[in-house]
Order: C-alpha cells, then structure tokens, then sequence
C-alpha cells in the first residue's frame, strides 16, 4: 500500500530511489541454513538471524575487556552488520576444527594452548558440529556468537604471538633499546580477510631456519647436556619467543654479539667471515634467563654494568683512544684508589679537569672532594683501558667496542667482567674486516704501532649495522644446538 502511495505521489522515480537504496544494503546470511546444512542439526532450522545479532551485539558489549584488539573487532562487526564471518565461512566442511586442532599445538612454540582459549573453542566446536548438542533457539545464539567472537580475538592473537611475539621486551629488560618492529592495522585486518583457514594458519607460522630447528627439538624433548629436561624446555621456550620478535638483521652486513655467549660474527652475505671472544658487562648471577627470569612478574632483572641490548650503525674508528672515565666509574673507583694510592693516578696516565679545565691533582685533598666535582681522562697509551682502537656507534648507553690491555679474561668461560662495554679479542681483525685491505686500514695499523700515540678518528665510507643480542640458545653454523 505505502509504495502505491510514493509512486502517486513522487513518480516513478522515488520507486527507483527506494529500490536503491535497498540494494546498498548489504544482504545477510542466513546462519541456520549453512549451520543445518552442515550439522543436520534441526534446531538450526529454527534460528532467527535478527534474534541471533542481537545476542551478538549484546555479547560484543559485554565481552570487550576479554578480547585482543577489541576495537578493531567491534568496527568489523558494526560495519558488516553483525554477520558472523567465521562461522559462515568456515564451519562448511568442517575447517573450522582445524582451528582448536592447531591451538593444542602451541605447546610446539613454547606457548600454552590457552593463551587462545582452546578448551572453549574445542568445546563449542564440538558441541555446534554435533547433531543433537544443541538443545534450544536461545542456546544456539548464545554459542554461535561466543565462538564467533572467541575465533576472531583469538586468530588476532595467535597470528601476532606467532608473527612478532607473546610479550613487549622492553617490559621484561631494563636496558633493551634495539629497534623491535610491532604489528600494524594492516597485519590485524588480514583476519578478516582470511579465505583459507588452513593457509592462513601454515602462513603465520614462523619460516627462519633457527626457529624451525628449535621447535623440533621442542617436540622431540631434547635434552641439553647438563641441563634437566624441564631446564632445557623453558631456555627453547624463551628463546622461541625471542626468535618471534622482530628485531633481526635486515642487511647482508652486519656485526652481531651474542652478550649471553661472550662471543662476536662478523656476517657478510650469510656467512660468518670472522668471529671472535668477546668480554661483556659484569653482574653477579651470568644465568639471567633461569636465575632472573620470573614468570609470575615477567620481569628480568638488571645488574649493575650489564652491556644493553641494541642495534646501531659502526661509524667511526678511534685509534688510540682517549678514554672519558665515566662518573659512576669515577666516583666508585677512581676516587678510592686515589685516596690509597696517591701515585694512581699518574700511574695509569690519568688527568684530572674541573670544569673542563685540567687541574693539577697533588693540590686536591681528596678526602673532601664531593661527587661531580672532577672529571677524569686516560691518555692514549699502552695502559689505556680502551686498548688501541675503539668502535664507535651511536646509543644512549654510550657503550662501544674496543680494544684492551686486559688480555686474561679472554681465557675464561664467562667473560662478564667490563662496565657495560663490549672488549674485543681480536680488534685488528674486526678492523680489516670492516674497512678491507686498503688506505684505511693500513692507517689503523701504521697508528696502533705509534711509540708516541695520538688519538685519531677513522670513518668507514659505509656504515656497518651492529646488533647486541642476549640469546642463550642458538642454532651454530655447524647446525648445532648450542645453550
């Protein structure tokens, strides 16, 4: 009656308007019919799908605090007018079991099944594929929406744990500073764009060699020598979960220290060229990742002088470094050797400066001085703690790569004995490296050799990325598992 009216009073044309803005709309599902077709289940028959989204948006209201990236979820919804997307697309033949079959798995990454509500999905699962599971109209609404909003908030997050990791570093290391890639809106939309259940899931799946060795030896309850079954399951765990982040070497050139193992690669195009000990920050306990690692906290806790993790460029070569002796080194040591020892200082070819000026030391009482009061300088020199060369990269730390005079802790297993630099073994070797045969590095050795050092910088015409890792289990380059 009332479109008879429109057309004698507006024409045609409001008839034509009206059929338009009908067909912007977009249709709707109808979820018994798919959910019958599938599961024989005659109560499906009886499903409403107006009855069925208002339960779902009522559910969605409720639910919001319980679901990962829970505004992205709720605009899908509200822009598709509460369709249920998985169960209409997966539930026909049965893909939408792969999902529970695929979260009982995660023990294989480290992760427990429940941090994606397994035992609930499998449930409703179960229950919504079984014939005679559901009883009523209302049980019905109720379990669809629960496990449509269950698959959605729980593919984001295996998705993510998988792709870039469970936990935020920097929210478990004090000292973490290396550029860690986060998932985008992009990477979160890609849920609900999902065609293929199973080749989303095989997709999300880490591909780096490394990961792959470990996740077997995860599956396969390798034991590492001298470790216990369940220590060797949690230091794999962890550091599956470190593969996960995405803070990895992009280029074909790169410097890579490993804090936890006190060892430096050189790697240029996949392959280490040149590896060496190295000699990093000192704390008391050098097992972090078992001693530290508290997993009701999630937390590591920091030494004093532990060496950073981070990634910078090398851009500089100091030859015969001047060494600014840091505060925190000057009034905690400096200051109580001097005050034993009133030839210390002269000693170790340390100059003394108050603001900026240097001063002479033997008219300082050092019994009254207050901290800040003086600064120190080590002149280049065979005694200088920064040996003959430094490498300089840019970090807030201030913590670089050098040489030193102190060759014996190179012949220690733990070598976790510096204020937070990282000593190097073999700093000849690590120059020609960076700079090749050629002008520069013959000026590095013609320098290094000077019986009267001065201090010089050397650039690299390239920058050279440099990473600070703290990995306590690897795979060598033998293929080896190494903890």
């Amino acid at each position: 009656m009332y479109i008879k009216q429109v057309i004698k009073r507006y024409g045609i044309l409001s008839l034509v308007f009206l059929a338009t803005l009908q067909s912007c709309k977009k249709s709707r599902s109808d979820i018994g019919a798919v959910l019958f077709k599938e599961t024989k289940n005659k109560v499906f028959k009886k499903v409403d799908s107006a009855a069925y989204y208002k339960v779902f948006s009522e559910m969605l209201a409720t639910s919001k605090d319980s679901l990962s990236s829970p505004q992205l979820i709720e605009n899908f919804y509200k822009q598709n007018n509460y369709e249920p997307y998985f169960i209409v697309n997966f539930v026909p033949k049965e893909q939408l079991r792969h999902l529970a079959e695929r979260y009982s798995q995660a023990s294989s990454h480290g992760l427990n099944p429940e941090y994606f509500h397994y035992s609930e999905i499998k449930t409703l699962t179960d229950k919504i594929y079984g014939k005679k599971n559901i009883k009523t109209k209302e049980e019905a609404y109720r379990d669809i929406a629960r496990l449509e909003l269950l698959t959605a908030s729980s593919l984001i997050s295996y998705s993510t744990t998988l792709q870039y990791g469970l936990v935020n570093p920097r929210k478990i290391f004090a000292r973490y500073y290396m550029k860690t890639e986060k998932p985008d809106s992009s990477f979160y939309k890609k849920v609900f764009a999902i065609t293929d259940l199973i080749s989303f899931l095989d997709e999300v799946q880490p591909k780096d060699p490394s990961y792959i060795k470990l996740q077997e030896a995860l599956n396969n309850n390798f034991v590492y020598a001298g470790l216990s079954p369940q220590e060797t399951k949690k230091v794999i765990a962890l550091n599956l979960e470190r593969l996960r982040w995405k803070n990895k070497p992009a280029t074909d050139r790169y410097v890579w220290v490993n804090i936890a193992d006190y060892t430096l690669k050189y790697v240029e195009d996949g392959k280490t060229n040149l590896s060496m000990k190295v000699c990093v920050g000192k704390g008391p306990d050098q097992e972090p990742e078992l001693a530290d690692y508290d997993e009701s906290e999630g937390a590591v806790r920091p030494h004093n002088h532990q060496t950073p993790q981070l990634n910078s460029e090398i851009y500089n070569v100091q030859v015969n470094p001047v060494w600014n002796i840091p505060e925190s080194i000057a009034k905690g040591e400096i200051v109580d050797h001097v005050r034993k020892d009133q030839y210390y200082l002269a000693n170790n070819n340390i100059d003394v400066y108050r603001n900026g000026k240097k001063v002479d030391n033997d008219n300082i009482d050092w019994s009254e001085i207050s901290d800040g009061t003086y600064s120190f300088k080590q002149a280049p020199g065979d005694d200088n703690a920064l040996g003959k060369i430094k490498f300089q990269f840019l970090n807030a730390s201030n913590v670089y790569l050098h040489d030193t005079p102190a060759q014996a802790p190179f012949m220690l297993d733990v070598r976790a004995v510096s204020h937070g630099c990282v000593r190097l073994e073999k700093p000849l070797d690590f120059a020609r490296a960076l700079f090749g045969d050629g002008e520069k590095y013959n000026l590095v050795k013609k320098e290094v050799a000077e019986s009267t050092p001065t201090s010089r910088d050397i650039a690299l015409s390239e920058k050279v990325p440099i990473y600070l890792d703290y990995v306590t289990c690897f795979v060598d380059d033998n293929g080896q598992i190494q903890i």
